[in-house]
């Protein structure tokens, strides 16, 4: 094992892509990168041991062009190669420092790093120059992820013959190929040698800082942790986009532990560098930011407004959601986007805020013109803003809708046999009046024709448009005006019954002093009910409703109900003679 260096690992001399001819015309698309690198893969290239040193460059070539124009990879699928004198080429084009994904472990080509030793390694063993190539080239690339080479690691598999995709699959921070699929690569021989390779690397280059962590984001508390191979003299800085220190923390030992008090700072671009002395990697990245600022489900409910006193239609609710806590601003401007009321201004609100309601008012409490208004909501914290608005048609055109009576009768027998349906128009528009029994049209009661403002009113008799009579129910009255804000509509429900209620008596029975009446109605009624008695008669008004029922009377030799339900409806009259 090699005496542990008191510098940090030094990058190792690399020949560069343009150094060993690599064909950029056949690269078929540019890099993409992970967000970090975890873990680092040690593959041989099955090909021949028997190559001098010149001859490495364009065996590094022939792999390039097999990976792409046979395999159809998008370029060379190593991250780096490294031959058997020593020398280290760099792979897959994006940079050697940064977290290129290669094509070198299927499944697992993302959050590693690949590299690959020429020639076949089987049995025959990894000469001491790429030994020591191999080693200074991790020591240099895994203390740039600041990752520890003796760790071990839990990672899910993106998909092979071996372990399909979502498999959990146990690693090694230095694995060989065969960990992570079905192949026998890097080679028994080299494989064997992956644990002390590790140990030699974590040993080169000392003092380490591994597994910087940031937890938490800007408008909360940041937590910086991190891990020191041996006790230092650490500092956390936190800098501004312009490069000024805003904040930081410090203190020694083997852990790296401060939070930062991030709930009243300014969002932006924040940058942290956690600092353990000269001869330590110092970890580098940005400082998580808010959730973006966005505003969900905002709506107004209703869109339209008619404040004009017949309790429809009176307010709108304007309700909203944020995705983080923001300034909120609600405003309703008219069509010059004027502000002619604020429903809030300034105050900070988190998601599941509560909901506004405007009711057709100016701030001055005066109601606004029928017009066409826009309720805007913006949200701001620092750094960020959204703003979304919705319209609102404030329209008193037509309002105070009436149906009298109802339930109503229209069977000719003088009793509620006509219903009323008025409304008041504050404008000329076109109007039209039906009965409806659901999406039928059952009466038209006024064809689509300009009615003068003022009231308006119009019966209906019960009969259908082509002069039958309506069948009892439910129906709907609907009213609808017509200008240039659009159509209003208006809607009560309207009864038709024209059948009598049926009473029938079921026992009348004489028990201590008094009578007691068993009955069953039909449908809900008035009953009219008049008792006879050795001593006279007299009567009195019930209201009973559908089903059984019972009364109780003083005492009496017969008994009479007749029943009038609430359209006027008049059922026959039974009489029941009280037994004891």
């Amino acid at each position: 094992m090699p005496t542990p260096l008191a510098a940090r690992a030094a990058q190792p001399t690399i020949v560069t892509r343009s150094e060993w001819d690599a064909d950029e015309s056949i690269v078929r698309a540019p890099p993409y990168y992970a967000s970090a690198v975890h873990f680092a893969v040690v593959h041989h290239t099955a090909g021949t041991n028997s190559y001098s040193a010149s001859e490495s460059a364009a065996i590094v070539r022939g792999i390039e062009r097999y990976h792409v124009l046979a395999n159809g990879w998008n370029d060379i699928g190593y991250n780096f190669l490294v031959d058997k004198y020593g020398q280290v080429f760099e792979g897959r084009g994006g940079g050697i420092a940064r977290n290129v994904v290669g094509a070198h472990a299927q499944g697992f080509n993302t959050g590693s790093t690949g590299v690959a030793v020429l020639g076949t390694y089987e049995s025959q063993k990894v000469s001491p120059a790429a030994r020591a190539a191999l080693v200074k080239l991790l020591a240099w690339r895994l203390d740039v992820a600041h990752v520890d080479p003796l760790s071990r690691l839990r990672w899910v598999s993106g998909g092979n013959p071996k372990y399909p995709a979502g498999t959990t699959v146990s690693l090694r921070a230095v694995s060989g190929h065969r960990d992570t699929g079905p192949t026998s690569c890097p080679g028994s021989s080299l494989y064997a040698q992956l644990p002390g390779i590790a140990a030699d690397v974590a040993a080169t280059g000392l003092p380490k800082l591994y597994k910087p962590v940031v937890s938490g984001s800007l408008g909360g508390p940041v937590r910086f942790t991190a891990t020191l191979t041996e006790p230092l003299a650490w500092t956390v800085a936190v800098r501004d986009d312009t490069g000024a220190v805003v904040a930081s923390g410090s203190g020694s030992g083997e852990t790296v532990d401060w939070t930062w008090d991030a709930s009243a700072i300014p969002f932006g671009a924040y940058t942290y560098r956690i600092v353990a002395g000269p001869d330590v990697v110092p970890a580098v990245g940005r400082v998580p930011g808010p959730p973006p600022l966005e505003i969900t489900s905002f709506k107004a409910r209703p869109h339209v407004l008619t404040p004009n006193n017949d309790r429809v239609g009176e307010a709108t609710t304007i309700s909203y959601s944020l995705s983080t806590r923001a300034t909120v601003r609600v405003e309703v401007l008219d069509s010059s986007a004027h502000v002619v009321r604020s429903l809030a201004n300034g105050q900070v609100y988190r998601s599941g805020a509560p909901s506004f309601l405007w009711n057709g008012r100016t701030s001055s409490g005066k109601l606004v013109r029928d017009g066409r208004y826009r309720v805007r909501l913006t949200a701001s914290s620092p750094g960020q803003e959204a703003s979304k608005s919705r319209t609102i048609v404030v329209d008193r055109t037509l309002g105070h809708l009436l149906v009298a009576p109802t339930p109503f009768s229209p069977n000719e027998d003088g009793r509620l046999d006509w219903a009323v349906v008025s409304f008041r128009l504050a404008r000329q528009a076109d109007v039209r009046v039906r009965i409806m029994d659901g999406e039928r049209a059952v009466a038209v009661l006024h064809p689509a024709g300009t009615l003068a403002a003022g009231a308006a009113e119009f019966s209906w008799d019960g009969e259908e448009k082509g002069g039958a009579q309506t069948a009892d129910g439910l129906y709907r009255a609907f009213v609808e005006a017509t200008t240039t804000l659009g159509t209003r509509t208006l809607r009560l429900p309207l009864m038709v019954d024209t059948r009598a209620p049926a009473v029938r008596v079921l026992s009348a029975r004489l028990k201590d002093g008094r009578s007691h009446i068993r009955l069953w109605l039909s449908e809900a009624a008035t009953l009219r009910v008049r008792y006879a008695s050795p001593r006279g008669g007299a009567s009195r008004v019930v209201d009973r409703p559908a089903g059984y029922s019972r009364l109780s009377l003083p005492r009496a030799t017969r008994v009479r109900l007749q029943g009038t339900d609430a359209a006027a409806n008049v059922g026959a009259r039974v009489i029941a003679r009280v037994t004891r």
